[in-house]
């Protein structure tokens, strides 16, 4: 079975144009990587459990923003070069990606040293127009982009 996941795809309009909302995972081994490294807040979750709750809470866990569960907008699976099947939802929403506050983890850093140290799991977040969205996630998350676009054509 492939892991699994689910996130929230947050979007606003400034000044007619649309921007959404990406994270950029915290920690050393993403440190230096930019384009395809950016995903929507999402998170894992195991059999039993209700992805679009999951959704929900790891947008909070990983911005500090809450979202009510009103008006999502189902924007299907995408499934990504490891395996992991990713399950999102689009809302309107807004926040200061410089007021962001990211749950943490901790890791064995450097490699093999003993020292354990804390990292947040998001150490940034941004609005992005479609166009340059697409060239900062994860490819298989670029087509979530796509689905919102033709979501918010048909509405």
């Amino acid at each position: 079975m492939p892991k699994r996941s689910a996130g929230i795809l947050l979007y606003r309009r400034r000044g007619g144009v649309l921007e959404v909302l990406l994270v950029h995972p915290g920690g050393p081994l993403w440190a230096r990587r930019d384009a395809g490294a950016w995903s929507i807040p999402k998170g894992e979750h195991g059999d039993g459990e209700d992805p679009k709750a999951v959704a929900l809470r790891e947008l909070e866990e990983e911005t500090g923003h809450r979202l009510g569960g009103a008006g999502l907008v189902a924007l299907g699976e995408v499934r990504q070069r490891g395996g992991k099947v990713v399950a999102a939802w689009a809302a309107p929403g807004d926040l200061d990606p410089a007021a962001i506050t990211s749950n943490t983890f901790t890791l064995e850093w450097p490699p093999r040293s003993g020292t354990r140290r804390e990292f947040p799991e998001v150490d940034r977040a941004g609005w992005f127009d479609p166009a340059t969205a697409k060239e900062k996630l994860l490819a298989a998350q670029a087509e979530l982009v796509d689905r919102l676009l033709a979501a918010l054509a048909e509405g």
